[in-house]
């Protein structure tokens, strides 16, 4: 009997929103007084994030990008206050990093300040197009997820009052009922379905033409993971699934979920595409997908970019690691 793929396998790929370059250091986060130190050190870099949008050095080619880090001073002499401040950790070198997270709308900021840290560019462009080193994709990726935290909890789920900002960035707490919150990652499972042959691939309408890519779906509270693989690929594509192995996982900042890489084995053939869910699901060949991997597919099929887990399960596939 042919086997699946090694339990825990290791996949060849970078994180995007894990600050694995950073010392995070969170026994210092509810220190406000070190913070603070840390934030006036002339050493301290901070990066600018606008309308979930990040300031990026001028000048530089489109794939070759780089985020452009400030010392603190700079931002407090533009004249308008960052909405959330956020101690990301520190770098190698023992020096702090931080995020300011600046929404126009309700800081005021006008477009003759933030004119002056442009370019400022979207997230999911850069990590698609990987104009960014992996590093500082992770470090970004990590600050996207929380401002979209912070966005979503300025109240108070249990009683409806504002929060306030607590420890550097990463906690909210209810100032009328004192409730805290914390921020989380919503598991979800990104599956490279396969009857050894062939892998299930399939496109969402919002998909640029002839773009395809794996199953994925959300985990259902009281669902593990091997049962949201089973179901979402039943309800996405109509397949069965047998046995499920999990490969890796990857942060995913849009907007803070945590991609949980699987291998799944394919009990039935016949798909029945679920159209609200997919515009199309099909059945390609190993020989197919290195074709896709090379640009060289007949149909011009292409497939999402090196720096993403979903690519990684691809590549899988396409090595014959999984049989």
């Amino acid at each position: 009997m042919q086997k699946g793929p090694a339990r825990n396998a290791t996949l060849p790929f970078p994180t995007v929103a894990s600050i694995r370059s950073l010392d995070r250091v969170a026994v210092s986060r509810a220190d406000a007084d070190l913070v603070a130190q840390h934030y006036a050190a002339p050493t301290s870099r901070v990066l600018l994030m606008a309308d979930l949008k990040v300031s990026l050095m001028p000048g530089l080619a489109r794939d070759s990008a780089a985020l452009r880090w400030v010392g603190g001073g700079e931002l407090v002499g533009l004249g308008f206050k960052a909405e959330e401040t956020i101690f990301l950790g520190l770098d190698e070198a023992g020096h702090a990093r931080f995020v300011e997270i600046v929404d126009p709308a309700h800081t005021g900021a006008g477009n003759s300040e933030l004119s002056q840290f442009e370019p400022l560019a979207d997230l999911r462009t850069l990590a698609v197009e990987a104009a960014l080193a992996p590093d500082e994709l992770s470090i970004v990726g990590a600050a996207r997820s929380l401002a979209v935290w912070h966005r979503s909890h300025r109240c108070c789920g249990r009683c409806g009052a504002h929060t306030r900002v607590r420890d550097a960035g990463w906690r909210r707490t209810c100032w009328a009922c004192g409730q805290n919150y914390f921020p989380r990652s919503d598991p979800a499972v990104i599956m490279l379905i396969s009857d050894r042959e062939r892998c299930l691939l399939g496109r969402h309408s919002g998909f640029r033409e002839g773009f395809y890519s794996v199953l994925a779906g959300f985990v259902e509270p009281g669902e593990d993971i091997e049962d949201a693989v089973r179901r979402e690929t039943f309800e996405e594509a109509g397949i069965k699934v047998g046995r499920v192995d999990y490969l890796g996982s990857q942060p995913w900042p849009f907007p803070h979920s945590l991609m949980i890489g699987c291998w799944g084995e394919a009990l039935s053939s016949p798909i029945t595409c679920d159209e609200t869910e997919l515009e199309d699901v099909r059945w390609f060949s190993r020989e197919e997908v290195r074709q896709m991997i090379a640009g060289e597919h007949r149909e011009g099929i292409d497939i999402p970019g090196k720096l993403s887990i979903a690519r990684a399960l691809i590549d899988h596939f396409a090595a014959d690691k999984s049989a």
